[in-house]
């Protein structure tokens, strides 16, 4: 069975490369999957989502990623991300308190865009680490 060749990187550094038999990332048009023989595509990434890369061998991949692009062509995915982190990296400790001040900041002043930023990006953590938010 054919296998898709994906490579995530930020900025800073390449997060991931392997091969994998899916991918499902959510774009600002809605969650996507891409799967071997997928037709091309260029999308946007949503600030503060979750990248899933499923392994046919159990050992799946799960990033949170904070913007940027996904392109799909020719069984290559690639994930140009503006910040993104694995979820087996994630310091859950500090990204709930990342949560818990990003929420006081919302609470105290609902145009914090910032604040809401910063709570997407810390709930995304989260979920790739595993845990429930």
């Amino acid at each position: 069975m054919a296998k898709l060749r994906i490579g995530v990187v930020s900025p800073e550094r390449e997060i991931w490369s392997g091969e994998a038999d899916m991918v499902i990332a959510k774009t600002v048009e809605g969650e996507i999957g891409i799967m071997p023989n997928h037709a091309p595509v260029l999308g946007v990434l949503v600030e503060g989502g979750v990248l899933r890369i499923k392994r046919g061998d159990g050992g799946d991949v799960v990033a949170a990623v904070h913007g940027g692009f996904i392109s799909v062509a020719n069984n290559e995915v690639s994930v140009l991300a503006e910040t993104a982190e694995l979820g087996s990296e994630v310091d859950v400790a500090e990204a709930r308190d990342a949560l818990q001040r990003a929420l006081a900041s919302v609470d105290s002043d609902s145009e914090d865009t910032d604040a809401q930023t910063e709570a997407k990006r810390a709930r995304a953590r989260l979920r790739a680490a595993g845990e429930e938010v």
